[in-house]
């Protein structure tokens, strides 16, 4: 009996480089931007950077290091000390679409991790007020 594998996202689009790509290409637009930069509270975004990947790696299938160094994601409540209103999820999603299509991705692949960013960006909305 022949054991087909599945590859996992993680893989198909080239590993923890491919995430590393897209989390730096992201924050450099967010280093600049009025909105989104004063949520990232550590002198440089390298904190940051470095959970986001861990994060996305994880949920894609790569390493569980997000989980074993912070525990559950619990993405709502890691921003619920930030105004998360629909201006910032777009200026999050217009840096991240940036990212996304400098990776060159298959269309597959991009079509999937597109889908899951937007939806993410559109679940962390806390507030409606400027």
């Amino acid at each position: 009996m022949t054991r087909v594998t599945q590859e996992s996202f993680f893989d198909a689009v080239g590993g923890h480089d491919t995430f590393v790509r897209l989390v730096d290409a992201f924050y450099d637009g967010v280093a600049d931007d009025p909105v989104l930069r004063p949520m990232y509270p550590e002198e440089d975004l390298g904190p940051a950077k470095e959970r986001l990947t861990m994060f996305l790696e994880q949920y894609w299938g790569g390493p569980n290091t997000y989980s074993a160094q912070r525990g559950h994601p619990r993405l709502r409540m890691r921003h619920v000390p930030f105004k998360v209103n629909p201006d910032a999820r777009d200026r999050w999603l217009a840096h991240m679409r940036t990212a996304v299509d400098s990776l060159g991705l298959a269309p597959i692949h991009e079509s999937q991790l597109w889908d899951y960013l937007e939806r993410a960006a559109f679940s962390m909305i806390n507030t409606f007020e400027d």
